[in-house]
C-alpha cells in the first residue's frame, strides 16, 4: 500500500497509508492516530483528553462511535483501492465499559463482506490495558473517484 502525509492535531505530520488519505477535519481536531489498514483491517488510537470527555469524566459516546465508524470505513477501505470516499448507511454499537479520563484508546475495524459497492464490518474498542469499551457493525457504501476535472454533479 501506498504511504502519504497526514497532518495530526496540527502539530505534527506522519506517514500513513493511503487508505486514509481523505482530510477530515473533525477527525484530524479530536486527535485521532492512523496507525494500520491492510487487507481489510483498520487500527486508529486516540488519547483521551478532558475535551473528549462527558459530564460523567469517561469518553463520550460520539467520540467513542467515531473512533469505529473510521476504523471500519477505513477497513472497508483498505479493500479497494480505487475506492474515492464513502458514506456510513448504517451503524449499531454497543458500549460495554466507560474509557477513563486518560487512557489510550485504540479502535480495530475489520471488512467481513465487500461487494463492488458495500462494505459490511465489525469493530472494536480497547483500552491501553485491553479491556474492551465497545463493539459495532456498520455498513459503508464507497463511492468511485471521479477525474479531479469532473464536476460532482457529473455534468
Amino acid at each position: 500500500m501506498d504511504l502519504i502525509a497526514v497532518r495530526c492535531n496540527d502539530r505534527a505530520t506522519v506517514t500513513a497509508p493511503t487508505a486514509f488519505r481523505a482530510d477530515i477535519p473533525f477527525v484530524n481536531d479530536l486527535g485521532v492516530e492512523f496507525l494500520a489498514a491492510d487487507a481489510g483491517r483498520a487500527t486508529i488510537a486516540l488519547q483521551l483528553h478532558a475535551r473528549h470527555l462527558n459530564s460523567w469524566n469517561v469518553a463520550h459516546g460520539g467520540v467513542i462511535m467515531t473512533l469505529l465508524d473510521v476504523a471500519m470505513a477505513v477497513a472497508g477501505r483498505s479493500l479497494d483501492p480505487g475506492a474515492g470516499g464513502g458514506v456510513t448507511v448504517e451503524m449499531k454499537t454497543s458500549f460495554v465499559q466507560p474509557g477513563f479520563a486518560g487512557s489510550r484508546l485504540t479502535a480495530s475495524g475489520h471488512a467481513f463482506h465487500r461487494s463492488s459497492t458495500m462494505a459490511f464490518c465489525e469493530g472494536e474498542v480497547r483500552d491501553e490495558t485491553g479491556r474492551l469499551i465497545a463493539r459495532s457493525m456498520g455498513t459503508f457504501k464507497y463511492i468511485r473517484q471521479r477525474p479531479s476535472d469532473q464536476p460532482a454533479d457529473g455534468q
